[in-house]
């Protein structure tokens, strides 16, 4: 197949350290290329990939931060996004089908090409003019990253949903730790992530907690007001952003990953990062939190911070071994290419056989939608090695 991929153009693809949506399409592109499809990746510039790069941008949006900052209209991102989405549609039938990584940005062009064209939902829909364009086009295909996020929005048409991979080469386990324990928190220190629980539970039990992470601006008064108190430089300590290797040796060398997201978390990629270097994860339940940590088992799901530091304290039972395997039966990078490549060929064989006809006139009637094209993500280990989709698989 010919695969127009979108990502956005805030990070590079793959990203130097944070960036889970710029990270799923780089593994998605690889993984695509590795089993003989042609795809073109549109992303920013300096990005990489060993198939087609279409890139724009001269760098990350998020290295632009005092631009964008001192840009009130917004042309700069504006200008930036269009400029991709314009080229991409107005080549739409060069490609069997185009993934939209973007978001909402792109789901006004959908309606003017007849190319199949699916969108994942890497982000909420918010503020209420996001939630009212994609409910405008919720006729259109999408992909949920877990079953939770399609209790959020279930007027949209959901294609599949699949949860997200990595490359579990690149994350060495670590099944016997060493030297004095520590508790790891990973992500952006922003409220909704849950760093000041995450040291309320290490400061209840006496342990060492690593914060790594991203500051954005609009967390700037959250950190400097609440956060920054609290890290002493002794116990509980910031470390900074880590790029990938020193990410890894932060979590394999972590006795537990603490997960206290405040909101409801689509999926966390921080959660299998954890997971692949056989260390437990430690969270709250919000989101698709019990749909990826395998309570008991992979870690430990609890209701309150208070059942979190209690579970937190016997870190050590868990079997690091089980960890990892939980993992890969689950969350490896292999399977969440073979499901995509699956709704592909679900959605070019319907497109082919005059299921768009469907969609041109949905522009006019977007109340009546198409027959469902789900693909569940629990599919055995053992099939993910298969070439292509048989004719049974679509």
């Amino acid at each position: 197949m010919r695969i127009a991929q979108i990502a956005p153009l805030w990070e590079l693809v793959p990203p130097r350290a944070y960036g889970g949506t710029e990270l799923v399409a780089y593994l998605l592109t690889e993984g695509l290329i590795q089993r003989g499809h042609e795809v073109t990746l549109f992303a920013v510039g300096g990005s990489q990939t060993s198939g087609h790069l279409r890139a724009y941008a001269s760098q990350p949006l998020r290295e632009m931060e005092e631009t964008l900052h001192n840009d009130k209209t917004h042309c700069t991102v504006m200008a930036s996004e269009l400029n991709v989405l314009g080229d991409v549609f107005l080549e739409a039938e060069r490609y069997d089908v185009i993934h939209n990584h973007m978001g909402f940005q792109a789901l006004p062009f959908v309606n003017f090409v007849d190319t199949p064209v699916v969108t994942t939902l890497h982000n909420a829909l918010s503020p209420e003019p996001v939630r009212a364009l994609f409910l405008k086009n919720a006729h259109q295909h999408y992909i949920s990253i877990s079953r939770y996020q399609q209790q959020l929005w279930p007027q949209l048409h959901y294609a599949a949903t699949i949860y997200h991979g990595i490359d579990l080469s690149r994350f060495e386990p670590n099944f016997a730790l060493s030297g004095e324990p520590y508790l790891a928190f990973l992500g952006r220190l922003s409220p909704e992530k849950g760093p000041l629980q995450a040291i309320q539970v290490a400061q209840a039990l006496g342990l060492k907690l690593l914060l790594a992470g991203k500051i954005d601006r609009v967390d700037q008064v959250f950190y400097d007001s609440v956060l920054a108190s609290q890290i002493d430089g002794n116990r509980i300590i910031y470390v900074g952003e880590l790029e990938h290797a020193a990410k890894v040796a932060f979590l394999r060398n972590a006795a537990a990953c603490l997960f206290p997201v405040q909101w409801p978390e689509p999926f966390g990629l921080v959660m299998i990062e954890a997971m692949a270097c056989g260390t437990p994860v430690f969270a709250l339940r919000n989101g698709s939190v019990p749909e990826v940590v395998d309570h008991g088992v992979s870690g430990y799901v609890a209701d309150t911070v208070e059942a979190l530091t209690l579970a937190v304290q016997d870190y050590a039972r868990f079997d690091r071994r089980l960890v990892r395997q939980k993992a890969e039966e689950r969350f490896s990078a292999q399977r969440m290419v073979f499901e995509h490549e699956r709704l592909y060929q679900r959605l070019v064989s319907v497109n082919r056989w005059g299921g768009n006809l469907w969609h041109r006139s949905s522009r006019n009637h977007p109340a009546s939608p198409p027959m469902p094209l789900h693909l569940a993500s629990d599919r055995p280990a053992s099939q993910y090695g298969r070439p292509t989709a048989s004719p049974a698989d679509l």
